[in-house]
This record gives structure tokens, sequence and C-alpha cells, in this order.
């Protein structure tokens, strides 16, 4: 972007995804999918063979394209295998047709249709065959490949029918792999936070938190060619029902000698740190040519009017390093990257350095964009899933800058490499939940309780270790999205995850009143 305690309440909400991977066979009521448009997804007992737990899925008929869809840790890859198989149960002799679409990829959303008739009370097995898929953006018939993150299922797609249905053993025959880029290290302890609740409407930020950056660069604009003012006005950043809200604005603006057609916000925090995860709940603004960003650079970058740049700024950029967390608006609508620049070769202004993610509708969903950073590796996640990660072979001053303190920024910029801004653009906000930044510390004094419980080893893949300084009433397990897995109640010094799929997880542990969480992540 630039360019040129441990304690907490459990009641604070972590929106994010359990991370799944093929075969999804349902059993112990695993393997959740979504139902979106009025569908609706359960688990139930197989009618012809009681002992097995399979997926019910259940359209209301109010909308024609109904659906399921889940998000995978592990992705379906159509080079191993383009086959995707299911088993089938219809209550009824009617025609069915399902479609099964891959989406979220490195290649362009495909599907495949099978229809059905006379199985009334009877499972079939279907194979979904992705070498003759069809592209869902242009009709066309093609040989899919590469890999997809998220599986979507249509029943009777097209079509106003109401329905319920079974299927169980979705698999593609793909050999399970360990996921891509785990991350090594688990931050668990809150080290950090704005959760933007100040009461009452168009509020400032936290003056204790944030710096309003607003001094032009040399030359009278901001790099990359962006179009902006940034502001300490709270036109262009408040906080107001629990948000934080930094808003671009087409106006025409004075500052500094110079007028700019466009006003916004970047905000630099009063907090540096070295090593840790990093959370943002974000929606992101909607118009061509808006560019919002959040990222860090190094505390000692030598910058005017930039918060630590007084007292600290020392060393010029890229070599102070700068890690971008969530940009948007250089590439298609819904393609959010990460990045990192460094004074390698190819890793300052277009660094080579860069991975794209697709999502759906940024400008009405929130997201959390993650980055986990630890003294080896950087590993970016979107909604707990990682996606991509920075390890060079090599670390020296050129290409890992990164054993220093860096400070967070959130801004949006306008135009420049972002390109064209649209002519009707009057203005657009990115919308934070909270930012929160982890770390591993032993500044745990302020609870006994909480400082006495270790557990291990973490990341696990089966037992997890619990010690506690006192009997534990109850653990909790808990997905990304704050849902209940599954509860222990007896022998908790050490839980079985054998059966949990790989992701990250929420643990909660119980004594009395006392409630302490740790993050844990099951390979």
């Amino acid at each position: 972007m630039f360019k040129g305690w441990c304690v907490f309440l459990i009641g604070l909400f972590f929106y994010g995804a359990q991370s799944q991977q093929l075969p999804l066979d349902f059993e112990n009521n695993s393997f959740q999918f979504t139902g979106f448009s009025g569908s609706l997804f359960s688990f139930r007992a197989d009618p012809a063979q009681g002992g097995n737990q399979v997926g019910q899925f259940f359209n209301d008929g109010s909308v024609d394209f109904q659906g399921f869809f889940m998000d995978l840790n592990t992705p379906v890859d159509l080079d191993n295998d383009t086959n995707v198989s299911l088993r089938f149960y219809a209550f009824d002799p009617n025609v069915h047709s399902i479609i099964i679409k891959l989406e979220n990829g490195i290649n362009p959303d495909v599907e495949v249709v099978q229809s059905i008739s006379n199985t009334q009370n009877t499972w079939t097995d279907l194979t979904f065959d992705f070498a003759n898929a069809i592209e869902t953006a242009t009709g066309n018939t093609v040989t899919a490949s590469g890999t997809y993150s998220r599986l979507t299922i249509f029943i009777d797609g097209g079509s106003f029918i109401t329905g319920t249905y079974l299927i169980d053993d979705i698999d593609n025959n793909a050999v399970t792999v360990p996921p891509p880029n785990p991350i090594d290290v688990v931050y668990t302890d809150l080290v950090w936070s704005d959760e933007f609740n100040t009461p009452g409407i168009n509020n400032p930020i936290d003056a204790t938190k944030w710096h309003h950056q607003t001094q032009l660069p040399n030359g009278g604009n901001w790099f990359n060619g962006e179009e902006q003012h940034y502001t300490d006005r709270t036109d262009n950043s408040y906080v107001e029902n629990g948000f934080l809200h930094i808003v671009a604005k087409r106006e025409n603006f004075t500052d500094q000698g110079e007028t700019k057609s466009f006003t916004s916000a970047r905000l630099n925090s009063k907090f540096a740190f070295t090593y840790g995860r990093v959370d943002v709940r974000a929606k992101l603004p909607l118009g061509d040519g808006t560019w919002p960003a959040i990222w860090t650079l190094g505390k000692n970058i030598n910058e005017a009017g930039a918060y630590w740049s007084a007292t600290h700024g020392t060393t010029n950029w890229p070599l102070c390093g700068e890690i971008d967390v969530m940009e948007h608006g250089l590439g298609p609508l819904n393609q959010v990257s990460a990045a990192l620049h460094t004074n390698c070769a190819g890793c300052s202004g277009a660094t080579m350095n860069y991975q794209p993610f697709m999502l759906t509708d940024v400008a009405n969903t929130f997201h959390v964009y993650s980055m986990n950073w630890s003294p080896q590796q950087i590993t970016f996640l979107i909604d707990g899933i990682p996606f991509y990660t920075y390890n060079p072979g090599v670390k020296n001053i050129d290409t890992w800058p990164f054993d220093a303190d860096q400070y967070m920024l959130l801004n949006v910029a306008m135009g420049g490499i972002a390109g064209a801004i649209d002519p009707n653009f009057t203005q657009s906000d990115m919308q934070i939940d909270y930012v929160r930044v982890y770390q591993n510390t032993l500044s745990l004094n302020t609870a006994d309780f909480a400082s006495g419980i270790k557990i291990y080893p973490n990341p696990t893949s089966d037992v997890l270790n619990v010690n506690a300084p006192q009997q534990l009433d109850r653990i909790v397990l808990l997905n990304m999205l704050g849902q209940e897995v599954v509860e222990f109640t007896s022998n908790l010094n050490q839980i079985d995850l054998s059966n949990q799929s790989s992701g990250v997880y929420l643990l909660k542990l119980v004594k009395d009143d006392q409630v302490v969480t740790k993050r844990v992540v099951v390979q």
C-alpha cells in the first residue's frame, strides 16, 4: 500500500469459518453446510441405515436458485482428480437435478449438473466430471483445472420446488494432505484492541489508540498517483454503533496549499509490536477506484507525518518492511489480496510476494482479515482459513525486515493504481467491527486462574493436554463462528480432538464464574 491479557469474555464474537475438507461423511454432526435463499441444512439418521449420519438439505421453494455451500480448508484439487462424487436420496419419484459448483478458485467458477428420476427412497451414487464442466460466467464447456476452496450444491436449481433431500459421502478421491499454509505459532493472548464501542453517533476516533496521518508527502501528492486528501475530520472517520467508519468522499478540499477532489482518512496505530496475530473484521467500500487497505509498516520508517517517524524514523521504505493484510481495488471486484514489500529484487513496488483471494460481496459482507507473524513466517488468513504464507529461504535485511516492530494502518485511498474513479462516485466507507492483536505473553498475573492454565501440544492432531491450577468444571470447543462443536465434562486434563476437522478453534475453559478462552489449532 505504501509503494513509492489472555483472559477475555467468550461474549466477544469471533467471526470466521470452521475449516473442512473432503471427504465429507457427516458423522458426529461434522461438516456443516450453510443454506442460503431460504434453504436449510441439518443432520439426520440415514433412513436406510439408522446408524449412519447424513446431511439433510431442504428447499422451501421460495427462490428458484436455493443452495448450500461449504468453505474447504483443503481445496478440491481438480489437477489431482476431476471427479466429485456423492450419494443422493430423494423421498419422491420425481426428476431432480443436482448441481455441484466449485468457487473461490484460482480459475473461474465451474459447475456440473446431474439428473436423476425414479429413485424414491433409494440412495443413488452420482459422479460429477469436471473434465466436462460449465464455466459459470460464460456458459462455455471447459476442462476445469486447479484448486477451489468453496463447494456449493443446488438441488432443482432454477425451479420453485419445495423438497427435502439427503446427501452423504461427498468426495473427489484426492489424497488427503495437510492443510496448506499452516500457521506455525498460535498466538492466544489479546494484548491490544479497539472494539469501537463508544456510545453515541459520529464520535471521533480514540486518540489514545490512533493517529490521523494527514501530512502530504513531498510534491504535494500521496504515493501511487492517489487523488485524495487525508483529513482528521469526523466527515472522513468516526465511530458509531460499534463500528469504525473510514469514509472516502468526492468533494473539493484544500489543505497544505493543495486542492483535491476527494477526501478520506488514514489512521496509524499508537501501538507497535513484533510477532503476533492481527484480526480485523471489516466490510469494504464500493465503487471503482476505491482502494481500502489494512496493513503495517516498520515503526522505523522515515516518513513525515507518520506517528512513529519523529521518534523512530531512521529507515526508508521498503527497507522498513510492509505487510499488506488486505487490499481491495487492485484487481476484479471482490478480489482482495495480501502482499509483502521488502528491499529484494522484485519485492518492492509491484512485488512478487503477492496472493489474491476471491470473495463474494465484500461491500455488504463482513470478513475477518488476519495476519499471523512468527519469527519464521507470515501467514495470511480470511475468516480463519490460511491462504498464503511468506517464508523466504534466505532471511536477511532485504527479504526479512520483519524482526522489529511494525504498526498498523487503516485507510481508503482513491484512484492511482487502483484505476479510474467511477464518475458517479459520491462516497463510500470501510466499516470495521474490531481490530485485535494477539501475542504470547507472560504478563498474566492479573488472574491467578488464567496464569496457571497451559494447553499443549498446540497445534495438535489428537490429544490436547490441559493443565489448570484448579479443577475445571467443563471445557467447550467452539468453531470460529462461536458455535459449540463439543463439550467435555470429564477427564478434563486430556481432551480428544482426533475426530475434529483440521482448522482453528476456540477452547473455552470454565471454573465457576471464571472463563478463559484459548485458541487451538487441529491439524
